[in-house]
């Protein structure tokens, strides 16, 4: 059975955080290899998340919450920068490697997967199972304040006195996305993630799907 803590957010957000051995290992996997910006960012999508989900009666499994949380950003880490995978998949496999080997459910593997690698893919995880939801709106509420005014006052105050946003968050997140993708800028396309190259990288070119369309063999056959 999985044990859980309370958050130490004097009392006002009226959730935990797991404390399962499964959490527990998590948590010290994702602290030693990511930095203490996206461990606090890591931890606070989990909470929003969580949040939401008692709010508007999702079904979820907080301790598959968790641990999709916990993995969604471990892809722009130095432990990828040899992948030319997108970095969400990335942290998708990993997550799934870490549940096979503690030999979680295998029906539950899916879920978590599915959770981390759409993330950054907004339309599609809220009609998904609430996991996979609840990840990519507790990301969404945390970098860009998208579903700020779903949560009160107290209530994101709590979260950030808990796990700390630090100064120059914004800025500091984008450097992150930036150093986690600039050696793979191909897996960035059909995505926003093109817009943290473009930011950071003035010589930064985009693929446009209509040229690509245009100049493909298709057309090139019909003009014969």
């Amino acid at each position: 059975m999985t044990e859980d803590k309370a958050v130490p957010t004097n009392g006002m957000l009226g959730i935990v955080i797991p404390d399962s051995q499964l959490a527990r290992e998590a948590t010290q996997l994702i602290r030693d290899t990511e930095s203490e910006l996206l461990f606090n960012h890591s931890t606070r999508v989990y909470l929003w998340g969580a949040l939401l989900g008692k709010q508007q009666n999702l079904v979820f499994d907080p301790e598959l919450l968790y641990i999709a949380a916990m993995f969604h950003d471990i892809g722009l880490t130095s432990v990828f920068r040899e992948s030319h995978l997108r970095f969400e998949v990335d942290g998708a496999n990993a997550a799934r490697d870490f549940l096979r080997s503690h030999h979680i459910d295998e029906a539950d593997v899916p879920k978590v997967w599915t959770a981390v690698a759409l993330h950054t893919t907004p339309g599609i995880p809220e009609h998904m199972h609430g996991e996979i939801a609840l990840v990519q709106a507790g990301a969404g509420m945390d970098v860009a304040g998208r579903g700020f005014e779903e949560f009160t006052d107290e209530q994101r105050a709590a979260v950030i006195e808990a796990y700390p946003r630090g100064p120059d968050f914004a800025s500091k997140m984008i450097d992150a996305f930036y150093d986690g993708m600039k050696h793979r800028p191909g897996t960035t396309f059909g995505t926003f993630n093109d817009d943290f190259l473009a930011h950071k990288d003035p010589g930064f070119v985009r693929v446009n799907v209509c040229s690509i369309m245009l100049n493909s063999s298709w057309a090139e056959s019909s003009r014969r």
